[in-house]
């Protein structure tokens, strides 16, 4: 199981920045700064809740004069080579967020997020300026959507999605996303893919409250700029997961009618967790199509009620009469983003959006 990211902030890495902002700040107490933040209450916080532990601390041990401080700041930013990038510097921004609020901090303020957000990103805090003054920081969104730095146009993107996870929702945006669009209109043909996808995500953002908006938007910018094509397809994932038949049509992938299923089979009757599941089925186009084939798990969670996730499989180009064969295995291990219950679950076989047979076996604790 991968590392937590909470836990990229510890000891080690805490002390190795104490050091580097008394290197450039003398004054700065290293061992009580550490102390301060890997407190009784440290091993119980999730990530933003320690990253605001960090801020807190910064807060005690820089100057006093956020001018000041925020000149500190640069000094140890500026001291990390050319397209360093480590989340675990979110703390700089974090730093804006808590203590540049006021106006007359604004200009202060606004110039440090697009500084630090090349070494860490300022996504998480530019949202409180958008939440306490949304014209005036939407107009520095459409400034920042024109720069000539990758990482600074990807915060405009990033920094407005509606539902960015780990941030504050932006409320007003999940009712009405109208705002954002001119954002994601400037970049929806960026050249960057690290842009691209940031304009997708918060398509798909949007896709889930505005779902005929967002096929809307697809059915404008489809086919005119692969760049922008990638953005549309991954910014419709979700309503394509749903079997949105519009945007599956902008894809162009035909009616499951067009295709054919036979030897849909389990591997098994039951599967243990911790284990994998086979399954199998073969498919025939009756006419040249573009076909899209996912799986449904129809999970048990605790309470006894079941949850459906999808899975894709494959995406292809038949010709008339093509055949295609799929043997495919399904993991119940347990991670951090699924944990199995035993019971009764289902695998739902999902041609173009439509269901085309549902099967169910049990699963067994080991």
């Amino acid at each position: 199981m991968p590392e937590l990211l909470k836990n990229r902030y510890n000891d080690e890495s805490l002390r190795a920045l104490a050091l580097s902002i008394n290197t450039v700040y003398p004054p700065f107490q290293v061992d009580d700064f550490v102390n301060g933040i890997m407190d009784e209450t440290w091993d119980g916080l999730e990530l933003k809740a320690r990253m605001r532990q960090i801020t807190i601390n910064l807060g005690r041990y820089l100057p006093d004069d956020y001018e000041q401080a925020l000149g500190v700041i640069d000094k140890i930013v500026a001291g990390y080579p050319e397209g360093f990038n480590d989340f675990t510097l979110m703390c700089f921004p974090d730093f804006v967020e808590v203590y540049g609020q006021e106006e007359r901090h604004w200009n202060l303020s606004m110039a440090a997020l697009e500084r630090y957000t090349s070494s860490s990103s300022s996504e998480f805090a530019v949202r409180p300026f958008i939440i306490n003054h949304e014209e005036r920081m939407m107009r520095q969104m459409a400034a920042w959507a024109r720069h000539g730095n990758e990482h600074v146009r990807r915060l405009a993107s990033e920094g407005c999605r509606p539902q960015l996870p780990w941030g504050q929702v932006l409320g007003s945006f999940k009712k009405d996303p109208s705002p954002v669009l001119g954002i994601l209109e400037q970049l929806k043909a960026d050249p960057s893919p690290y842009v691209r996808k940031s304009v997708a995500n918060s398509l798909n953002d949007i896709s889930k409250t505005h779902p005929d908006l967002v096929a809307k938007i697809a059915r404008d910018w489809y086919g005119k700029n692969s760049h922008t094509d990638w953005i549309v397809k991954h910014g419709c994932r979700t309503l394509l997961k749903k079997g949105n038949r519009d945007v599956l049509d902008i894809l162009g992938f035909a009616d499951a009618g067009c295709v054919d299923v036979d030897g849909f089979a389990l591997g098994a009757a039951s599967a243990s967790i911790g284990k994998e599941m086979a399954f199998s089925f073969n498919i025939e186009a009756k006419k040249a199509a573009r076909v899209r084939l996912e799986y449904g798990i129809d999970y048990v969670k605790a309470n006894g009620k079941r949850n459906r996730k999808i899975f894709q499989i494959s995406e292809l180009s038949l010709k008339e009469n093509g055949k295609r064969s799929y043997t495919k295995t399904h993991s119940f291990a347990n991670a951090s983003t699924q944990k199995h219950y035993p019971g009764t679950h289902s695998l739902t076989l999902i041609v173009n959006g439509t269901e085309r047979g549902t099967l169910d076996f049990e699963v067994f604790d080991t």
